[in-house]
């Protein structure tokens, strides 16, 4: 499999360095997510596969999930190719937001790309229609915003995130033992399964600290913030309350913490 990174103009407190969006050379010249609107990003994406494939045009656009760092560019990007298909697993409040076709992606589906396919993983927790992508020959895996190498991954609630579901999908990612996994946000990771390994524990740790500081008398997201996320820049203080909603709401279904609706306090 032959593919280079594409990485958009994005830098940013969540996103790092930029999106990684992955082009894959071949029969059927595929990109792994849209992130950018900007013209400066189609250019580079054109630029390389005419170095790689002399007039080849690109084919297929699937996109990892609707966060708009990883599908906002799919209407420049038809501008620049008319013909190209894009695919996802459908999110209709998000996909209508953007004027193009969508094909239907299923857990499980393969699908063509390059000289070879691809095995569509339905992985939700960061997002409900987060899906990674599976080259079997290399074991290689797409993961979007499943892992990050050197950081952890955000589980947003407010927009569907959910942490019990991203623990499995960890878990069932883990269970597949990829070599490689080329995430949306950083470089490459080589040994996936130490990742997960050190995710899982760090979500447990976390949840020790927020179950303490309840028994603590910490009450409210914020309370709990300021004492779990001590030090932290104010640029992640809404990434952080989002973590720790999602680690109450687990907590709440698994019936170890209770919530007052109208002082939005939680307790043990």
């Amino acid at each position: 499999m032959r593919y280079v990174c594409i990485r958009a103009n994005n830098a940013g407190p969540l996103t790092g360095t930029g999106t990684n969006t992955w082009l894959i050379f071949g029969a059927q010249p595929t990109l792994i997510d849209a992130a950018d609107i900007r013209e400066e990003y189609v250019q580079r994406i054109a630029d390389a596969l005419e170095a790689e494939q002399p007039g080849a045009s690109l084919a297929r656009v699937l996109v990892t999930h609707a966060h708009s760092d990883h599908i906002g560019g799919v209407e420049a990007i038809r501008r620049r190719w008319p013909e190209v298909t894009f695919a996802k697993m459908p999110d209709p409040q998000r996909d209508q937001r953007y004027e193009v076709p969508w094909t239907p992606v299923n857990d499980d589906e393969l699908l063509k790309a390059g000289d070879g396919v691809l095995e569509a993983i339905h992985t939700p927790g960061h997002a409900p229609d987060h899906l990674c992508f599976f080259e079997p020959r290399t074991s290689t895996l797409f993961c979007g915003d499943l892992l990050i190498n050197g950081g952890t991954v955000t589980i947003p609630v407010s927009t569907g995130g959910d942490l019990t579901r991203y623990l499995k999908s960890l878990r069932r990612v883990a269970a597949m033992q990829p070599r490689r996994a080329l995430a949306g946000h950083g470089d490459p990771i080589e040994n996936p399964g130490a990742l997960i390994r050190a995710y899982l524990g760090h979500r447990q740790l976390r949840e020790q600290q927020i179950l303490d500081v309840l028994g603590n008398g910490a009450a409210t997201i914020n309370e709990i913030v300021g004492r779990v996320y001590q030090g932290l820049p104010s640029t992640l203080d809404k990434a952080a309350a989002e973590n720790v909603l999602a680690h109450l709401l687990k907590l709440r279904d698994e019936g170890r913490a209770t919530h007052d609706d109208d002082e939005s306090r939680w307790r043990l």
